[in-house]
């Protein structure tokens, strides 16, 4: 029998960074199985699974198996599991899938999905859920929040790719170049959206303002290409900053590479109050949040309007990082914590 330890650790233990997730994703399915849930791989490489207890609700658990790529390796000491993915977001996945095979309270159909590229601007493992699957009547999302934590909301997320080419000209030719175009851009954007030019690192403190990152930048005076995030707070209008930095730098071509808008959900939500209520009954004081970043509820949000939250043990301050470890405590508290919500939850 699969104990959520296990699950963890067969989860950390293969390397699956985005695009390269078959083998975790079979894994996934294979404990599915063997806790009770009939699963497969979808077409989008998604691992599903699914228990169906009678009449009821459905509700939608989500997490994601990709990683970033490299970092530690899988490592189990006494009180904690040490790997990549081991918080960002193998811990929360493991603990929605337990939770949920533990939740035979729950009176209707409960659909776990391990989602493929979460961490890539085309989030394609949930587009593919909210594409294909009926809508639920209420969705868990699983990262990390913390065992006695809820997230209500996140930044939306724009991604634009500016390239740039010149003809060879002599450096004084009195004409800019394809790298001060790129440069150009850049620039315009930070002027666009409000931020400090010489701290724009500072506005990504503040859910409520736009906050840049230059991700990519290279180029020499013929050709130059630069990519740039921005994390967008709710109400932000995409369509407009990306026209203005169109208009601002005509000789450079302004490519969206995605865009998802923000998401936020109150406290009075259902799947909120269930997470609450489930975190002090198991001795937690349930704490609320917002986060600057983005996750699969942005992208399940947009199209579903539905009681929805994030749940998930594990210090998000460790995602990516090479100390990345969830606390083993933490963890099944972060299992019963999913039971009990499930068993709880009323719609």
């Amino acid at each position: 029998m699969t104990s959520p330890v296990d699950l963890l650790t067969d989860l950390v233990a293969i390397a699956s960074p985005s695009y390269a997730e078959h083998e975790v994703a079979a894994c996934l399915a294979g404990h599915m199985r063997r806790l009770g849930f009939a699963a497969h791989l979808d077409a989008a490489g998604n691992a599903v699974g699914v228990l169906d207890r009678g009449p009821g609700p459905s509700v939608l658990l989500l997490g994601h198996i990709d990683t970033v790529p490299g970092g530690p390796p899988l490592r189990v000491t006494a009180d904690a599991v040490h790997g990549r993915g081991a918080v960002d977001a193998k811990g929360p996945m493991a603990a929605l899938t337990c939770g949920a095979a533990r939740a035979t309270g729950f009176r209707g159909r409960l659909t776990v999905v391990g989602a493929v590229e979460e961490e890539t601007p085309g989030s394609r493992g949930a587009m593919a859920v909210r594409d294909t699957l009926p809508r639920p009547d209420a969705v868990i999302v699983g990262e990390p929040s913390g065992w006695s934590d809820v997230v209500l909301g996140y930044k939306g997320k724009l991604d634009l790719r500016v390239s740039a080419d010149c003809p060879g000209a002599h450096p004084s030719a009195p004409y800019p170049r394809a790298v001060e175009l790129a440069v150009r851009a850049w620039a315009v954007l930070l002027d666009e959206i409000g931020a400090d030019p010489a701290d724009p690192a500072s506005a990504h403190r503040s859910f409520a303002d736009p906050a840049a990152t230059l991700t990519l930048l290279r180029g020499d005076p013929e050709h130059a290409e630069a990519e740039m995030s921005v994390r967008t707070p709710p109400g932000f209008d995409v369509d407009a900053c990306v026209a203005a930095v169109r208009t601002r730098v005509p000789a450079a071509t302004v490519t969206v590479r995605g865009a998802v808008p923000a998401c936020r959900v109150r406290r009075a939500d259902p799947v909120v109050r269930a997470l609450s209520g489930a975190i002090r009954a198991e001795g937690g004081e349930p704490g609320a949040k917002v986060k600057t970043a983005t996750s699969d509820m942005n992208t399940l949000s947009e199209v579903w309007s539905v009681p929805m939250a994030t749940y998930g043990p594990g210090d998000s301050r460790l995602d990516h990082t090479d100390d990345e470890h969830i606390r083993i405590d933490d963890f099944l508290r972060g299992v019963a914590v999913v039971e009990r919500a499930l068993t709880s939850l009323a719609l």
